[in-house]
């Protein structure tokens, strides 16, 4: 534990009259800390910072709610598909079936369709979405926020063009 050099103290205000044990010190330390610290960790909670906590059943939760970006500039230009998404009151992770609906805060992944294609793939990866390989030309990426048991809960449709690459 590192010690302190309360000689090296002397001309610092008060410390230069107080003749105190080190113990004494350090307990006036940390009532002034705790005294003039106390208001900046009371400004935000971790409820205000992280949300509900996972642990404890909501009795109600607000509608899940899928946000997605126009892909990115630059990829794009090189032919690369890169979306970012996020979503709102649903969490994104690989966990199926009927038990899944009773968890909270709710849970559930994607399903991405490229080009109205008769079949998709899922993701939980919580990831942005890339797609290569697409030829230069008009192209359309459907994403649907499913629940747990693939019920569509919301979907959002990117429309974008490949440019011809030189």
């Amino acid at each position: 534990m590192p010690s302190i050099n309360f000689k090296s103290l002397k001309g610092i205000g008060f410390f230069s009259e107080m003749k105190l044990m080190p113990a004494r010190c350090l307990i006036f330390i940390i009532f002034f800390m705790a005294t003039f610290t106390s208001d900046v960790s009371a400004q935000l909670t971790a409820k205000d910072i992280r949300g509900a906590a996972a642990v404890v059943i909501l009795a109600s939760e607000p509608p899940a709610k899928l946000i997605v970006d126009s892909p990115l500039a630059a990829p794009l230009a090189l032919g690369r598909v890169v979306i970012q998404y996020r979503t709102e009151n649903l969490h994104i992770v690989p966990v199926f079936g009927e038990g899944a609906l009773h968890v909270s805060p709710r849970v559930g992944h994607l399903h991405i369709t490229v080009d109205d294609a008769p079949w998709r793939w899922l993701d939980a990866s919580n990831e942005p979405l890339t797609v290569n390989g697409l030829p230069p030309g008009p192209h359309n990426i459907r994403i649907d926020l499913e629940g747990p048991t693939h019920k569509t809960i919301d979907s959002e449709t990117v429309n974008f063009i490949i440019p011809e690459l030189k």
